[in-house]
């Protein structure tokens, strides 16, 4: 290993839980740990964890967790030699590894061309075709709204319109009838632009009966490069998961092996290196699954994977960046029982999930063998309004499905929150329902069915 290559000091340049869960991976591992905040988390978990703190600028993230700059000068001014982006700011941006390149420090994550080929959403879905892994009909870039009419009119409606340079569940709009075309795309064309600085679309076909499918992939610097199974995150509302699980009940055995190898082309075809996940779409309808996308990150449901394989995919991250080899092959990872996750937010259901801000005064998270929190929040904790709603994940495994839901639903029921409204009620409605329990949901139930239901819940 070159000197380089040693990294004993990490800058975490994230915020929430995935900033505490790499503080807690970097320690078992004995590295330092230095965590980069802005001005409203001082108090937060993660510098109280951390070996070190450092401000890097004001609470809004465009001013803080956003800029390059104050990142890489941070890991500078306090002698780290690797930065971890975590999940979403940065961390799938090219200009931090790029700065990282220029100033000697060592990147956490893929390398800059996988992220740049990935990260285009139009330049992968013609990779995964070329490759003869199967895509949604649809189009390449449409730009002009004659072109959309053509292609829709091939396609056929329902269609999506998405962003080219979308991700994360962003970017994506829905048309139904052709008489709302014009509308909606003049829509999504400026939301791209504003949300990504980047306002080409492109057309695929809307799949109503679908599962959301995604393949957890790893790779080091010697070309090993293997899958960790599938995660089912099909239960979404507007287009942000909400309870994900692993292995997916709605695979056969020949269809996972098909899918996790069409997962392993993609990611052997760009020598992809780190941690990253391959997404696809199963029509439940025909039995066939489609690529999506692929994202070249930690994802926020990484532990169900590390929880029925026994690998710590945080560790292993750095053990890549580090230029060792994968400590373990293809053959050792075979699924043990069933894990789910529930992401709890600090939201009020009831008020259409809006936003509950301010401090919580109790916290008292569940116990047990069959339990993982992870989480940022403790008593005292204020919710602020700068940064995304997450305050919690539960994670429940079980030796089958039904025994991970009953470990779930109990979990919930002895999670004490006060100060603040949480999904916590709406998640344990999703559990009580007897379609989530025998598997018949898809990436709309949510929004098409439970929401309804508990309207009527809540109003009784």
């Amino acid at each position: 290993m070159n000197k380089m290559d040693v990294i004993s000091r990490v800058l975490v340049a994230n915020r929430g839980e995935i900033a505490v869960r790499i503080i807690r991976a970097c320690r078992e591992l004995g590295i330092e740990t230095i965590a980069a905040v802005s001005e409203a988390d001082r108090e937060s978990l993660a510098a109280k964890m951390a070996d070190r703190t450092v401000c890097i600028g004001p609470p809004p993230a465009m001013k803080s967790y956003l800029k390059v700059d104050a990142i890489v000068s941070a890991a500078l001014g306090t002698g780290a030699d690797a930065i971890h982006p975590g999940y979403g700011f940065l961390a799938e941006q090219p200009e931090l590894p790029e700065a990282c390149a220029e100033y000697g420090l060592t990147f956490i994550g893929p390398k800059t061309d996988n992220i740049r080929q990935m990260g285009d959403k139009l330049v992968a879905r013609k990779m995964a075709k070329d490759l003869g892994v199967p895509v949604i009909p649809g189009s390449e870039l449409v730009r002009n709204l004659k072109e959309v009419k053509d292609v829709a009119g091939k396609v056929g409606y329902p269609i999506l319109l998405k962003a080219a340079a979308g991700g994360g569940g962003r970017g994506m709009k829905i048309v139904r009838h052709p008489k709302d075309l014009k509308a909606i795309f003049n829509e999504a064309s400026t939301e791209a632009r504003s949300a990504f600085g980047d306002e080409r679309l492109f057309i695929e076909r809307y799949i109503p009966n679908a599962r959301h499918i995604e393949i957890q992939i790893i790779g080091d610097r010697f070309g090993n490069i293997i899958h960790l199974l599938e995660r089912d995150c099909s239960l979404q509302r507007r287009y942000q998961k909400m309870v994900e699980e692993a292995p997916s009940p709605a695979l056969s055995v020949e269809l996972r092996e098909e899918i996790c190898k069409a997962a392993l082309s993609i990611a052997n075809h760009v020598q992809y290196e780190n941690a990253g996940t391959v997404e696809f779409m199963l029509d439940q309808d025909v039995g066939r699954f489609y690529f999506l996308e692929m994202n070249t990150r930690i994802q926020v449901e990484h532990p169900v994977t590390e929880m029925i394989t026994g690998v710590d995919l945080v560790k292993e991250q750095i053990r890549i960046a580090s230029n060792q080899p994968l400590s373990f092959s293809q053959e050792a990872i075979k699924p043990h029982g069933h894990a789910i996750e529930c992401r709890i937010n600090a939201e009020s259901p009831g008020s259409d999930f809006q936003p509950c801000l301010g401090q919580i005064t109790e916290w008292k998270p569940p116990e047990g063998d069959s339990l993982r929190v992870d989480s940022h929040c403790y008593p005292g904790y204020i919710v602020s309004p700068y940064y995304d709603s997450l305050i919690a994940k539960i994670i429940a495994v079980g030796s089958n499905r039904s025994e991970s839901i009953e470990n779930m639903k109990s979990a919930l029921s002895n999670f004490t929150i006060s100060g603040i409204d949480t999904t916590i009620p709406f998640h344990q409605f999703i559990l009580k329902n007897p379609d989530y329990y025998n598997g018949r949901v898809n990436t709309s139930w949510i929004e098409n069915t439970l929401l309804k239901e508990y309207g009527k819940h809540e109003v009784s």
